[in-house]
């Protein structure tokens, strides 16, 4: 068994505002399942799939406290591409961020609630991963979690060393999945994190189990007992969600 990384979940104070920004910056399409929440994928996209991650927008009250541990990396394919993106996303109400990255050939920017991103230097290792390059963790340890999240999905791991660690999709689509070793310490709930699903026919509860024996630990987010999902934490701590198989 193993689970498959499906989405991306984004905390926001005004879902419909984020949610609209990064619809505009991937040119994806929008929709809703429901109040306070903003669903995002590509056009004419076959969810799930792992040729891309959808974004899903959910409203939370609280104010965001600090740079995220979990953000996105933009793709380009030139300079003139990066520039122009850049200036794109500035327009749409992007604005720099300092989180002490210096003197560093990509751009970082945040959202118009301040989340964090960045958008890359042409790399030709993201040529084929589509808008969004990576998805990139905060981490301690690079190599532990690359060993957890390499157990806990479908996924490949292709590179692990002592500052970073790399995985993507076992059919060589779609962003990847990097672990950056960072000082900072996690304190308070990730307001980005991963939705994993079950395949269709497996016993989500026999999943969570599955990925409790390999590190994960329950994690309470306020998501109460009546919810059709499973609130875990990675072994630094990092909420996921486990979902119901689709």
């Amino acid at each position: 068994m193993a689970a498959r990384l499906v989405q991306i979940a984004m905390n926001a104070q005004d879902d419909s505002v984020v949610g609209r920004f990064w619809a505009e910056a991937l040119g994806w399409s929008i929709d809703s399942e429901g109040p306070g929440v903003t669903n995002l994928e590509p056009e004419g996209f076959d969810y799930p799939d792992p040729s891309a991650l959808c974004i899903d927008v959910l409203r939370v009250p609280e104010p965001k406290t600090g740079k995220n541990r979990v953000h996105i990396d933009l793709a380009t394919t030139s300079a003139t591409h990066q520039a122009d993106l850049v200036a794109r996303l500035r327009d749409l109400g992007a604005t720099p961020a300092d989180i002490g990255q210096g003197d560093v050939p990509w751009t970082v920017l945040a959202d118009p609630e301040g989340n964090e991103f960045c958008v890359l230097e042409p790399r030709p290792v993201y040529q084929d991963t589509g808008p969004v390059a990576a998805v990139v963790v905060d981490c301690a340890d690079p190599r532990a979690m690359a060993r957890f999240w390499g157990e806990a999905m479908d996924w490949t791991v292709h590179e692990v060393a002592g500052e970073h660690a790399t995985l993507r999709s076992s059919k060589g689509v779609g962003p990847y999945l990097e672990f950056l070793r960072t000082p900072d310490v996690k304190t308070v709930k990730n307001r980005v994190h991963l939705d994993l699903r079950p395949y269709r026919g497996d016993d989500p509860a026999v999943e969570v189990a599955r990925l409790k024996a390999l590190g994960a630990t329950d994690a309470d987010v306020g998501q109460g007992d009546d919810v059709p999902w499973t609130v875990l934490a990675d072994p630094e701590g990092n909420e996921f969600c486990v979902l119901g198989p689709r």
